[in-house]
């Protein structure tokens, strides 16, 4: 255990560890700025009510990764974790249907009530399928029958199709869309031939198919009032600024008031009552209005830096699990951040996806800090391995 504690430190990312410290503790700043009003006004709490509750879950959510930082991710090839973690995983899925919470208040059934806050199943399926598609597949490369479709790759997809359909029965588009572009992210990077991922694409369709039926026969749950004026608002959100344009329309105005230097932190005018939710999917607005480019820079430069650390250590990395698990870990963080700026921006339609380490929430902090506590594992053992040839795995 010293030996390992010691190659622990000694291969220890800081520019990673440092990145997502500083996301970290700047989200919760800004946390507690765009979330006064709200807390307030909306919900009759005191103004640090949402502040204390983040500090809470980040009490959580570092331990969560040293712990994953330490934990040796070969581990996760083992069969019952492999088993556990998708039966976990179909659990959770499976019960947000019949106890979830959030149909009425956001158009979503998606999450679940605990003991200790509400947990998103989606969010653990995010994670879920990383970790199971890398080690299924690094298991089928070492074993040289990675290209065969009907026993490698069909039946992790056929769990990913379930896993979709399950996400999409909750009316969680943008959540399904993270999973189905990080899944095949995934694939990408797990060593395939082009032949056979061309060959791929029967099953895909079948899954678009399947997610078809599934958009037909929930379509009027699906495109409720809330999503149908997000499409409709989509192009020019000022034509609907009194309705389902109100809040992208105040984003644009939060954005464009910021300008270069922004209002100073805390002066915010959006984010009282003119934003709902200012601490959650749209903070971004708020920052940039308070803190201009700066703070935009530095979110924007952090994510970016994140993304680009985990594509650089898949490309080093000879291991096709570790290949594979920050390809993965680096497109979730990287089309999360996209979909969230993206429909703030308008370029594509908001969706209601937070911005990774920034806003507000429990279960997103908790289980993205253990998917950069993988990261830096993953990390280590790549910079272990490229200074000792025959070096073993954290």
């Amino acid at each position: 255990m010293n030996t390992y504690a010691k190659r622990f430190l000694k291969n220890f990312d800081f520019p990673l560890f440092f990145t997502y410290l500083v996301l970290c503790l700047f989200g919760l700043v800004m946390i507690y700025s765009a979330s006064m009003g709200a807390a307030v006004e909306r919900y009759k709490a005191e103004p640090d009510n949402f502040f204390q509750n983040q500090v809470l879950n980040l009490a959580i959510a570092f331990p969560v990764f040293f712990v994953a930082s330490f934990f040796p991710y070969k581990n996760f090839k083992r069969k019952k974790i492999m088993i556990l973690s998708v039966l976990g995983m179909f659990l959770l899925l499976f019960l947000v249907h019949f106890i979830g919470w959030g149909k009425e208040e956001v158009g979503a059934r998606s999450w679940l009530i605990t003991p200790f806050g509400k947990l998103q199943p989606s969010e653990v399926a995010k994670i879920v399928i990383i970790i199971y598609f890398s080690s299924v597949f690094a298991k089928k490369y070492e074993s040289g029958t990675i290209d065969n479709i009907n026993q490698s790759i069909a039946p992790p997809i056929a769990i990913l199709i379930v896993a979709v359909g399950s996400i999409l029965l909750e009316t969680d588009l943008g959540g399904s869309l993270i999973i189905v572009v990080v899944a095949l992210s995934v694939l990408l990077a797990s060593g395939i031939k082009k032949r056979t991922f061309l060959k791929l694409s029967g099953i895909i369709s079948i899954g678009v198919l399947f997610a078809g039926l599934i958009l037909f026969v929930k379509w009027k749950d699906i495109m409720n009032d809330g999503r149908l004026g997000r499409l409709l608002s989509f192009t020019n959100p000022f034509d609907y600024a009194q309705g389902s344009g109100y809040q992208i329309s105040n984003g644009y105005i939060a954005i464009g008031t910021g300008g270069l230097k922004g209002l100073g932190l805390g002066n915010s005018v959006q984010k009282m009552g003119y934003l709902p939710e200012p601490h959650t999917d749209v903070i971004m607005a708020v920052i940039s209005e308070e803190l201009g480019l700066v703070g935009t820079f530095i979110v924007i430069g952090g994510l970016g830096f994140i993304v680009m650390r985990a594509l650089s250590i898949a490309l080093r990395a000879q291991d096709p699990q570790a290949r594979m698990l920050a390809a993965g870990i680096g497109s979730l963080i990287g089309i999360q951040t996209f979909i969230n700026l993206g429909g703030l921006t308008g370029l594509i339609p908001l969706t209601g996806v937070t911005l990774p380490f920034i806003s507000y929430g429990g279960t997103s902090i908790i289980l993205l800090s253990l998917a950069l506590g993988i990261l830096m594992n993953v990390s280590m053992f790549v910079k272990y391995e490229k200074t000792n040839r025959k070096g073993s795995a954290l």
